[in-house]
């Protein structure tokens, strides 16, 4: 009886693994279940049938096959998705090079996308890849953990509460309250953002950069030194709630400003970078200036973009 239920457990965990999109070595369960090669190949054969059947009953074919490459069993497709190597090694450089986290952070996020989704042949491997990369990390200078901040915020923006805040102002490093409705979070170039619409309060004065502006006033997470989520809740209709990703486009730089249309000549050989920069842009023309493109952008941190360029961009209006 008791051989019965070590077997069955021994089976579960098996098919729970290959669910995980992890792969089945014979000699390693046998020796990981001190059982014989035999038991596994029957366990193995067990579950291939009871794979096959299910893809008979609900149409959705899986099988259980023998991989001569890396000498293993693995389910095709398994049951959960997993990232191919590929994948997990451009996610890593990406996390790696953004130096948006502390290395408290960033080392579990980078340990557990190779222990979830790389294969244990393959794990040394990966790590090489990035291991020099990852000893020289050198995290933002606040080196605060924002994570926990992050998902708050989320939750708030997904549940529709209002948050107050103390925020350290980046100009004098003094403190103010703020109590805003969230309207998005957003990552750009080494720190991330919530965008959040101010509700002024009694007897507050805040001067506003353009007075009754239409778009969210933006925040460095890292400078909220404390953040209450409150149960006050806000509606958003839906012609006129804000959107991240159309916003996303015009955003430069996380600064403030207005909304605004802008016309330049580009002339440098291949405007592909300032395309990529600038998803809005559009071609217009290409003469001997250069090529002339438009853009709708917000905020004053264009300014700074196009002054880099130097003598490459000149403004039309």
């Amino acid at each position: 009886m008791a051989e019965d239920r070590i077997g069955k457990d021994r089976l579960l965990e098996m098919y729970a693994r290959l669910a995980e999109g992890k792969v089945l070595y014979k000699l390693e369960e046998a020796e990981h279940y001190k059982c014989s090669l035999r038991s596994i190949q029957r366990d193995i054969e067990d579950l291939r049938a009871f794979f096959h059947n299910q893809s008979d009953a609900s149409g959705v074919v899986q099988e259980l096959v023998y991989d001569k490459k890396h000498n293993a069993y693995k389910l095709v497709p398994p049951l959960r998705n997993v990232l191919s190597n590929k994948e997990v090694f451009a996610v890593l450089k990406i996390l790696l090079e953004s130096r948006s986290l502390s290395k408290a952070e960033l080392d579990p996020i980078l340990d557990k996308l190779i222990d979830c989704c790389v294969p244990k042949e393959c794990k040394s491997y990966v790590n090489g890849l990035i291991s020099n990369e990852r000893f020289h990390y050198v995290p933002p200078r606040h080196n605060k953990e924002v994570l926990e901040t992050m998902w708050r915020l989320g939750e708030a923006l997904r549940e529709h509460k209002e948050v107050e805040i103390d925020y350290r102002k980046p100009a004098d490093g003094s403190l103010v309250h703020r109590v805003l409705r969230p309207a998005g979070v957003m990552f750009s170039e080494f720190y991330f953002y919530l965008a959040g619409f101010i509700v002024p309060q009694k007897e507050e004065k805040i001067e506003f950069e353009v007075e009754n502006d239409p778009f969210p006033t933006i925040y460095r997470i890292d400078r909220i030194e404390s953040l209450k989520v409150t149960d006050r809740h806000y509606n958003v209709p839906y012609e006129s709630r804000f959107e991240e990703g159309e916003f996303r486009k015009r955003v430069q730089f996380m600064y403030g400003g207005r909304l605004q249309k802008l016309k330049f000549y580009y002339k440098g050989p291949n405007p592909e970078p300032v395309l990529d920069r600038l998803p809005t842009a559009e071609i217009i023309d290409h003469n001997e200036k250069g090529y002339l493109l438009t853009a709708e952008v917000f905020g004053s941190g264009i300014d700074i973009w196009l002054r880099s360029y130097g003598e490459l961009v000149e403004v039309v209006q």
